[in-house]
């Protein structure tokens, strides 16, 4: 529990697909999105390599789904997210997995009568 000149937030990043590392943190009222990666840093985080912890400055912040600065001040309750950039446009991605499974069998066109055009 937290005393009365602290807050409790979490920190949540992922270096890797599919890997969401999170960790809960007392820090001082008033602490930016900076200084608590900063001290994250500087005590290390049990169960994760000190050379991924180096790679956290180089990440997006964001609270709550919502990109910030690294000088935003950080409140009570807050989850503090990291995001890595995109290897891929989401909407390339998209194309293109439309493509691999075929317009016959996908959203407004997987339940069309028999010998009807595709897409009608």
């Amino acid at each position: 529990m937290p005393d009365s000149g602290s807050l409790s937030i979490s920190v949540c990043w992922c270096l890797q697909p599919r890997q969401v590392l999170e960790c809960s943190v007392d820090v001082p009222v008033g602490s930016t999105v900076k200084s608590v990666i900063e001290q994250l840093m500087a005590v290390g985080i049990p169960g994760v390599l000190p050379a991924d912890v180096a790679k956290l400055p180089f990440l997006q912040p964001g609270i709550w789904g919502r990109k910030v600065t690294w000088g935003h001040r950080l409140q009570a309750g807050d989850r503090l997210e990291l995001y890595r950039d995109l290897q891929v446009d989401p909407k390339v991605a998209r194309r293109q997995r439309f493509k691999r499974q075929g317009k016959g069998r996908t959203g407004l066109f997987a339940n069309r009568k028999s010998g009807v055009a595709a897409g009608y």
